[in-house]
């Protein structure tokens, strides 16, 4: 069902900012970004939400610079969570199809059945999604609907997130005023701003380098296959210069972002950096910095390696690494990438959405983005759904009615014409975002 016209709104909680975006779907399919606002992040450590208040706070200031800028209101939003606030698993479904013949309803249907699983105690389900199928014991490619059988089984990748992790972000997202429609794991969201489908096809890895946090999705054959996460971001790397150097952090931020290397090159043995440290002019080798940055980023690669190496992916990452993310900014980064994991390596920035004049383009807003992406897609997949739940249902009555008004022989009867599900549809569509599915 087409959102042509339907403004959807996300933030993007993270630990150096909280970025608000809101956009709109063309004629054509094209998301256009009507505006954005961003705050500096207080209260989030590593991704998650500890200081409730401050958070809302930030929240509330991206929010309102948001408004202002798209020139729109909005009540309802799509919020993101980090990776370290989730734990994922494969779960295997199945059902039996009365009618022999698989339906998207029956999809559907055993993709909800898979949100009720049972979960340890102050867990809840964020994701389902499908990785394919088995009808009476043959496996599918594709879709399964249409496909004569019986047994319809689903392999599906299931996110957990911690309660009270989700509990945090949802007080900070209301105590601003604002309504959660769906919580989006951000990872899967960088990877929908920055992939193409062959890459997705091929089989790719994205590492989203935050401040915070390191956030890893896996793709093959166009299927999510897993996330992880490498406890340490950007905020690691400028802690790091900030204590080998002993000058405060917004210093050793700007040394990092002007003279930063991620390896160190045979031309920075001469070069030096001055910093005016504690009312001392304090000099920093150009050499000596990289190599702090390097140290870090070799931590960092050494987890995503381990990733690689533990579930056996380096000969199916056909289309290599994609990196996104603030981190991803720093020189030489790509080089070191390629050289530390011997694979092929590109900068992730935003793709297929028209940013207009909001510069969201940039790598480190590709997770902002993708949650405005994962909205759009999450409402129309769910007002599809309500679609054919609503023609089933039509049509299940439609054929008790029939049996039960079928005239006897040589008589007559009159059907009073019923309708209505349709224009409640329609309804439903316009009013969603003011009835936010939380647990969706």
């Amino acid at each position: 069902m087409a959102t042509k016209n339907q403004i959807i709104a996300a933030i993007d909680i993270g630990t150096t900012k909280v970025v608000a975006v809101a956009g709109v779907k063309d004629e054509f399919g094209k998301i256009n970004i009507l505006g954005s606002g961003q705050a500096e992040s207080r209260g989030v450590v590593r991704g998650s939400v500890q200081n409730v208040s401050e958070v809302s706070a930030a929240i509330n200031t991206a929010v309102t610079k948001c408004k202002a800028a798209a020139g729109c209101d909005f009540r309802n939003v799509f919020v993101g969570i980090a990776g370290q606030n989730v734990r994922t698993e494969i779960n295997t479904h199945s059902k039996f199809i009365d009618s022999g013949i698989i339906k998207q309803s029956d999809i559907d249907q055993l993709t909800r059945e898979v949100y009720t699983i049972s979960k340890d105690a102050g867990e809840e389900i964020i994701h389902v999604i499908p990785q394919g199928y088995i009808v009476d014991g043959s496996s599918i490619v594709g879709s399964a609907a249409g496909c004569p059988g019986r047994k319809l089984e689903g392999k599906f990748f299931v996110a957990v997130g911690k309660a009270n992790s989700i509990t945090a972000i949802r007080q900070a997202v209301n105590m601003a005023g604002l309504n959660i429609v769906k919580i989006i794991l951000e990872p899967i969201a960088s990877s929908e701003a920055v992939l193409t489908e062959d890459e997705k096809e091929a089989g790719v890895l994205v590492a989203d380098i935050g401040g915070g946090t390191t956030d890893i999705a896996v793709y093959q054959k166009k299927v999510l296959k897993t996330t992880s996460y490498v406890p340490f971001g950007g905020n690691a790397v400028t802690n790091d210069i900030k204590n080998a150097c002993h000058i405060i952090e917004r210093q050793a931020e700007t040394l990092k972002i002007k003279y930063g290397s991620a390896l160190n090159l045979s031309e920075y043995s001469k070069k030096i950096a001055v910093v005016n440290a504690f009312g001392s002019a304090k000099e920093i080798s150009f050499a000596d910095l990289a190599n702090i940055i390097n140290a870090r980023l070799d931590e960092i690669l050494g987890g995503i390696a381990c990733l690689i190496e533990k579930d056996g992916l380096r000969d199916s990452l056909t289309a290599g690494i994609v990196i996104t993310g603030g981190g991803a900014k720093l020189n030489n980064i790509i080089r070191l990438i390629k050289f530390r994991l011997g694979m092929d390596v590109r900068l992730g920035q935003v793709r297929n959405v028209e940013v207009n004049s909001c510069g969201l383009n940039d790598s480190e807003y590709t997770a902002s983005v993708g949650l405005l992406i994962k909205g759009f897609e999450y409402l129309e997949t769910y007002l599809a759904g309500q679609s054919r739940a609503a023609q089933e249902t039509q049509k299940n009555g439609a054929e008790v009615k029939e049996e039960q008004t079928k005239p006897a022989a040589g008589g007559a009867s009159k059907e009073k014409k019923k309708g209505g599900w349709f224009s409640r549809l329609k309804k439903f569509a316009s009013e969603f975002l003011e009835d936010p599915e939380e647990n969706a």
